[in-house]
Formats: structure tokens, C-alpha cells, sequence
């Protein structure tokens, strides 16, 4: 999206055998045959199918049609720096002379040409390239270029999956898709949102207008017949956890409400139930989504219900401390109310918010066990879904129906109030004509096109009033590409910046744990340790993350062939923790799919105090052995480990640069949470939008999305901006009433 999917046309030309013959042997250098499987067998002699775990470490990476997936999904899902470094790695690999400039001695033999290419190398000779290129601190841009093509293989290795759903690699890692358990609780009679649903990938430009007429609209072509015209009082551009509220809102109002959203309507027959595809359909990008200079992976709804129908459900209100913040140092006083305080409660009660559970899984026992053993706070977190429900595959969407995203509780108000939800429709720019009073410009609808190549013409939608709620990293673009300057725009931009802790804990009689389930099953956030400060201030969270396969060997640091297969191998009984941030720090998006951020220095300094106790409430859960996701494989063996050791160890720990920096250790941040970059300020001054979240430049232009939040909440985000989407989007009804505009 954005321009992450431009290489296609910019430069592109099509990948030569010797470039494929280059990838291929990348990949096989990745996940190498391993000589004599049978000694890293005895390792894990407790796993349940032998078998299949001798053929993965019998495999090769090359032995797949993975190469040309992964060239194809860097084409893509990339950024224009990944696309051209991964092309210029590969065709230097693919020449004598590009392979000497890389790999140096290691591709000198004693016989004419003297030279070998990369493809000619030994197996443990293009091991070693790879190693020292992870190393590499002088010429980052080739370090990167490796990283890229690391991620991009590991990803489609371990997401792809055939039409009968099977993947060789699953059985050997403990991944199992158990398609019945993941069926709806209750058979689904009609969808939830059809009564207003319009799918323009279904449509032609004439069954278009036939279908939005059908929904009670005004559609017609505009004068010129070069666009399809609709006409409402409200438009909302985006169906997430703000764009929901604001439609549902609006249209109990009795405004005539059309809700726009370019990803696809899924309910919980239809959701993905693999990783790869959910991915694919549901997110951002893809699911890949890195800032531009690859420091930081970033996850983005991008589906109907956007992060809602996709998150972790986790739900927990504004502390008192941040409101405080918000109301006294950024004056802003709706945080500071009751009426912001009910809404919370509104809210909270609308999306069927439970605080317990029945069941917690193999991650979130860990967390909890190991704060209990430390004698450390942990607590229960809320989710949008019944206490009994077990699903660890909710960030693909929910299958069992019972997570209450927007989808299925604020978008089913909007419909059963006349509310019209187009689908595969992306909005290009808002309307804007110069305003004769009062701000210096005007809104009067959007801009839009449809995916649907059978629909050529574009989508005009008239409003009363507009709706910008396509979230943090798309309202500003959007915003900037209509002609609107306020500097607040795509600045402040915050990202809840994320480091793993993860510990292994085998599933054995023998094992000093007895946790019971695999990492990815079950309730994926139900409990919550916080890293506090010695004056008892928060400093981070501690949660636990839904890691699929894919995305669990994309994260994991690769040192060796042998060592990436065993890490793969023990996927299953992996506990992973997260650390959480309120980032003090910001970065920027002006540009579609162009996002810019450095992880602050104080940030850092408390994602490593996160990351140090992560690692504690791990050994003291029982794990056989802890480490974080540093490129050198950074890990400590726990069995007979004394306190000294463990202290010599977590005084390594670090909240390390990203693969471009100039040092030989690195590491990646992760990111699900964005906000701030259309934030609210008591003048133009201070921010993008006003204290009723209208456009500070054009009249009935508003945002109710977390963009407009004054700075980084600290928390699971989804809670407040919902909260301060009704708060908004209640203001709109009043001002639509008060100046005469609503039915």
C-alpha cells in the first residue's frame, strides 16, 4: 500500500535465473539440511512425532517453491529502499565480482576462476557470509539487504500452507489449525452487517448504483459522468475503533450515514484461519509493514472493523494519571470530565467487556506464575469477549464469533439505522472549497475509488459533514494530499514501541513446570505485570503476544542454520513477553506507507528496565532457558543458574539499534498501537485539530480516530479511542442539530 506498492513499476525488471539461483541458495543457507539430525533428536527426545521432526532438520530451505514467493512478496509487501537493496544483493551475488565484494575470502578457491559465485559456495561457506554480513556494522545498507531477505523467506516458509491446509514444517514445530474447534459457537444465519453492506469488488459501475440505491441513498453520475455520485449527511472514511463509533453514533442520530472502508467485509465463517492469509487479507501492507528505515515492524488493521476485528482484546480504560495529563498540561478538558468517564462506561459495556477468564493459556499461566514467584504485581485484563473464550488465533479474526469488535457491535448499530458500510473503496482526498466565514476552507465530502477494476469511474460521496477516521498512519496522508498544512499533521506520531523476552519451557514429566496448552492457544492477553519505577511511576507493561509461525521465525535472531531449526523446533513451548512502552518519542507519517520514528533514549532506557524483568518473571516460571531477540542470539541457559549469573546476564541486556546502525548487535522493534498524529490542541498551535476534533483549517471536517490523541497512552489503546470517538462524534450531532442540518 502506499508506496509499498510501487516496485512493481518503479524499476522493476524481471529477476534473472542466476539472481533466482542467488535467492535460492540464500534460503538454503537459512535453513540448511543439518548432516545428523539424530544428535539434536536426543535434545528433544520428549517431542511427540519424531518423524516429523527428523524431515525438517533433514530439509532444505531451497527444496521449496519458497524462493520465488519470497522474491515476489519483497516486491510487493517491500519499501522501495528493501526492494532495490534485496535487487542489488542479488545480482551481485549472482557475478564472480559482486560475490568477491560480499563474501571476500570465502569464495576464493586455489583453481581457475579463483572465484566462485555465491550459488557455488558450500553450504557452511555462504553460512559464514551470512554470519559475518549479520555482523556487519560497516556497510549496514548490505546487512539489511540480508535482513530483508531473511525476513521475507522465513515468512513465506513458515506461513505457506497448501489447499488442504497442511505445511511440512507444522507437525515438526507443535503448529497444529484445529479447524473444527475454531467453527462459530452458533450457526451464523445472516451476516451482521448485510443489511448495509455494498461490496464494490462484487459490483460494476451499474449494479453499483442499483445496489447504494437499494440502501436508501442518492447515487447517480455527476454532471460530467465522470463519477458515481452519492449523497448523504455524514460520510466516515474507515470502520475501525473510532470510524464504528462515530458511524453508529451519527446514524442513531438519524443522519443518513455512509461508512467507507477499502478492506473486505470477513465474518467469522469466512476469516482466514491461517496466519499467512489472515495476514495478507486482514493488515496493513500485508502484515508487513516496517518504518523506512527497518527498525520497527508495524501491524494495522485493514479490514472491516479495521484493529478491532483483528487485536488482542485486550481492554483497558485511560489510567487516571494520563487523563490528568491530557487535561492539565495539554488543556484539554474533555479529558477531565464525566462525560469522558461515561463514555468509557458506555463504551465498555457496548463491546461486552468481561474481566476474568475462565482458562488462561501456556503464555499468560507463565506470566502469571512467574510474577507470583517473584512476588511482583500481576493482574487480570479485560477482554471484549465471554470468560470462556479460548482462541489464541483472534489476530486473524475471531472464528468463534465471540470477540466483540466494531464489526459486531458499533457498525451493526450504524446498519440497523440506515447506515450504508462500502467496501474495497479507498478514499484519494477530502472536498474542500474556500469557506466565506469562519475557517478558511469547507468540506463537503470525499474523493474515492474502488479496487474493482470493473469500475473505472471514481466515487463521489457529498456530505454534510465528514468523518476522517482512518487511523493514525492513513488520516494524515489523506489529510496532507487534500491540501491542508497544519504542521501538527502526520507529526506526534506514537507507536507503543515493543521488545520480546521469550523462555523455553518443554513439555516434559521431568520439566519443573507444568504448564499446560502450546503458545499460540488460548485467551492471547488475560493477565498484565507492570515494570514500575523505584517512586512506584510505570515505566512499561508487560503482556504476552498471539505469534504465529511466520512471525515467530521472523523475529527470532538467526546465528546459524542449526540453531534457527532448533529455535523453529521448540515454537510451540516458547512463552513469548512483551514489553510495552509510553513512548516520549515520536515519528512521522506524511506519506502513504512512509513512517518515520526513532525510539527515544528514555524509551529505551525503560524497555530495557521491561525487558530485564520479563526475563526474571521467566526463570522464575521455570524456564529451561531465557533470552531476547538480539541479532548474536543473546540467551541464558537456566538449570543450576545462580543469582550472580542471572544478574551478570541481564546486565547484557540492552534496547539495542536498529540493523542499520553502525554496531555489530541489533535488533527490531515491533509496534500494534499508533496514535497522535492528528492530535487534539487547544489552538493550531498546539495541534491538528480542535477540541471538538474538527479540522483547525476546514469547516465539517472532523477526526475521531487515535490520531487525534494529545500523546501515547500507555496502554492498549482501543478503550480510548473508542471513548474519544463518542465524545467527538456526540459533538457533531449537537453542532449538525444546533445549525439546522440534521433530518
Amino acid at each position: 500500500m502506499g508506496n509499498h506498492t510501487d516496485t512493481r513499476s518503479f524499476g522493476h525488471r524481471e529477476v534473472t535465473a542466476a539472481e533466482m539461483e542467488s535467492l535460492a541458495s540464500f534460503c538454503e543457507a537459512v535453513l540448511p539440511p543439518v548432516p545428523h539430525p539424530e544428535e539434536l533428536l536426543g535434545e528433544d527426545d520428549h517431542h511427540p512425532n519424531k518423524e516429523a521432526l527428523r524431515s525438517f532438520y533433514s530439509s532444505s530451505g531451497s527444496q521449496t517453491p519458497v524462493a520465488r514467493q519470497t522474491i515476489d512478496l519483497i516486491i510487493k509487501r517491500g519499501t522501495m529502499e528493501a526492494y532495490l537493496a534485496t535487487r542489488l544483493v542479488l545480482f551481485l551475488l549472482a557475478t564472480r565480482l559482486g560475490t568477491l565484494l560480499i563474501c571476500g575470502r570465502e569464495c576464493l578457491v586455489s583453481s581457475w576462476p579463483f572465484v566462485e559465485k555465491f550459488s557455488e559456495l558450500s553450504v557452511e561457506k555462504r553460512e559464514r557470509v551470512l554470519q559475518k554480513q549479520f555482523r556487519n556494522w560497516f556497510f549496514t545498507p548490505i546487512r539489511a539487504a540480508f535482513v530483508y531477505i531473511k525476513v521475507a523467506f522465513l515468512f513465506c516458509f513458515f506461513s505457506r500452507a497448501s489447499p488442504n491446509g497442511e505445511n511440512p514444517a507444522w507437525e515438526a514445530i507443535g503448529y497444529h489449525v484445529n479447524l473444527d474447534e475454531n467453527k462459530p459457537s452458533e450457526p451464523q444465519k445472516e451476516r451482521p452487517l448485510e443489511k448495509g453492506m455494498v461490496e464494490t469488488m462484487k459490483e460494476t459501475e451499474q449494479t453499483l448504483l442499483e445496489s447504494l440505491t437499494q440502501k436508501g441513498l442518492k447515487a447517480d453520475y455527476d454532471k460530467d459522468h465522470e463519477a458515481i455520485r452519492i449523497k448523504c449527511d455524514a460520510v466516515v472514511v474507515g470502520s475501525g475503533s473510532g470510524g464504528g463509533v462515530a458511524a453508529s453514533v451519527l446514524a442513531k442520530a438519524g443522519l443518513k450515514v455512509v461508512v467507507m472502508e477499502k478492506g473486505s467485509y470477513y465474518t467469522e465463517s469466512d476469516y482466514p484461519p491461517f496466519e499467512g492469509h489472515g495476514m495478507d487479507k486482514l493488515y496493513e501492507n500485508g502484515g508487513i509493514l516496517p518504518s523506512i528505515d527497518g527498525d520497527l515492524m508495524i501491524l494495522a488493521g485493514a479490514t472491516v472493523g479495521g484493529g478491532s476485528a483483528v487485536n488482542w482484546s485486550a481492554c483497558i480504560k485511560t489510567p487516571k494519571s494520563v487523563l490528568q495529563e491530557w487535561s492539565e498540561d495539554h488543556k484539554i478538558p474533555l479529558f477531565g470530565t464525566k462525560e469522558y468517564v461515561s463514555a468509557m462506561d458506555l463504551v465498555w459495556k457496548r463491546m461486552g467487556v468481561t474481566e476474568t477468564c475462565e482458562r488462561e493459556g501456556f503464555q499468560n499461566q507463565v506470566l502469571r506464575k512467574g510474577c507470583e514467584n517473584l512476588g511482583i504485581n500481576v493482574q487480570n485484563v479485560a477482554r471484549n469477549s465471554s470468560e470462556r473464550h479460548y482462541c489464541g488465533s483472534c489476530g486473524y479474526g475471531c472464528r468463534q464469533g465471540e470477540k466483540k469488535g466494531s464489526d459486531r457491535t458499533w457498525l451493526v448499530d450504524a446498519v440497523s439505522h440506515g447506515a450504508v458500510v462500502l467496501t474495497g473503496c479507498k478514499a484519494e482526498r477530502f472536498i474542500l472549497e474556500k469557506n466565506r466565514g469562519g475557517k478558511k476552507m469547507k468540506c463537503l465530502g470525499v474523493m474515492a475509488k474502488s479496487f474493482n477494476g470493473n469500475i473505472a469511474k471514481k466515487i463521489k460521496i457529498e456530505a454534510k459533514v465528514t468523518v476522517s477516521a482512518a487511523g493514525s498512519l492513513l488520516t494524515p496522508p489523506l489529510m496532507i494530499s487534500s491540501g491542508l498544512r497544519n504542521r501538527h499533521i502526520g507529526k506526534n506520531l506514537h507507536l507503543h514501541p515493543v521488545l520480546m523476552a521469550w523462555g523455553y519451557f518443554p513439555d516434559k514429566e521431568s520439566s519443573s513446570s507444568n504448564f499446560k496448552g502450546k503458545s499460540y492457544e488460548g485467551g492471547i492477553i488475560t493477565s498484565m505485570s507492570k515494570v514500575l519505577s523505584e517512586d512506584s511511576e510505570v515505566r512499561a507493561i508487560i503482556e504476552t503476544p498471539a505469534l504465529g509461525p511466520a512471525s515467530f521465525s521472523v523475529l527470532c535472531p538467526w546465528t546459524s542454520g542449526v540453531d534457527m531449526k532448533k529455535r523453529m523446533s521448540r515454537y510451540s513451548r516458547t512463552a513469548n513477553l512483551i514489553t510495552i512502552v509510553r513512548d516520549r518519542g515520536s515519528g512521522e507519517v506524511k506519506t502513504e506507507g512512509r513512517i518515520s520514528y526513532v525510539v527515544d533514549k528514555t524509551d529505551k532506557e525503560n524497555l530495557r528496565a521491561g525487558l530485564r524483568q520479563s526475563l526474571r518473571i521467566l526463570i522464575a516460571a521455570g524456564a529451561e532457558e531465557v533470552g531476547t531477540h538480539r541479532s548474536d542470539g543473546q540467551k541464558l541457559i537456566c538449570k543450576g543458574v545462580d543469582e550472580k549469573s542471572i544478574e551478570e546476564f541481564l546486565d547484557t541486556v540492552n534496547a539495542e539499534e536498529g540493523p542499520k546502525a553502525m554496531t555489530e548487535k541489533w535488533g527490531v522493534y515491533s509496534s500494534a498501537h499508533q496514535m497522535g498524529s492528528c492530535r487534539i490542541g487547544e489552538d493550531e498551535k498546539e495541534g491538528a485539530v480542535d477540541l471538538n476534533g474538527e479540522s483547525w483549517e476546514a469547516e465539517k471536517l472532523y477526526v475521531c480516530d487515535g490520531s487525534v490523541l494529545p500523546s501515547a497512552v500507555g496502554v492498549n489503546p482501543m478503550i480510548t479511542i473508542m471513548s474519544t470517538a463518542y465524545c467527538i462524534s456526540t459533538r457533531i450531532v449537537k453542532s449538525m442539530t444546533t445549525t439546522g442540518l440534521s433530518h
